[in-house]
């Protein structure tokens, strides 16, 4: 009876070494991903740092005035005024119009009050 439970503790003994080993790996290989990703971040955040500064670069006021000015004859694009803004109060908005009912609609049940 001795001999029975000495094999069995040793086989739980061996299989909890084999659970451990295996969740061991598949803790190394979860930390080389996060360190992957954390990688991969740091690289998108420096992209997006540089196309920021192009994009205010590129966005200057005197340039685009500039770029204005250039291609006024294919675009007839005119610097802003103060002039051309209105208030919100002078905003036409269109008036919807609900379509007109053509059916018949039962209605079942009684509403409640």
């Amino acid at each position: 009876m001795r001999s029975l439970l000495y094999v069995t503790s040793a086989l739980v003994v061996m299989a909890l070494a084999y659970w451990a080993y295996s969740e061991n790996y598949k803790t190394q290989a979860s930390l080389d991903r996060v360190e992957d990703l954390q990688l991969e971040i740091g690289q998108m955040q420096e992209q997006l740092t540089v196309l920021r500064a192009e994009w205010a670069y590129l966005n200057r006021p005197d340039r685009l005035r500039d770029l204005a000015e250039l291609n006024y004859d294919k675009l007839g694009l005119l610097p802003l005024a103060p002039e051309q803004f209105g208030r919100v109060d002078q905003v036409s908005y269109p008036i919807e119009e609900l379509p007109e009912i053509t059916e018949a609609f039962d209605v079942i049940g009684e509403i409640d009050q």
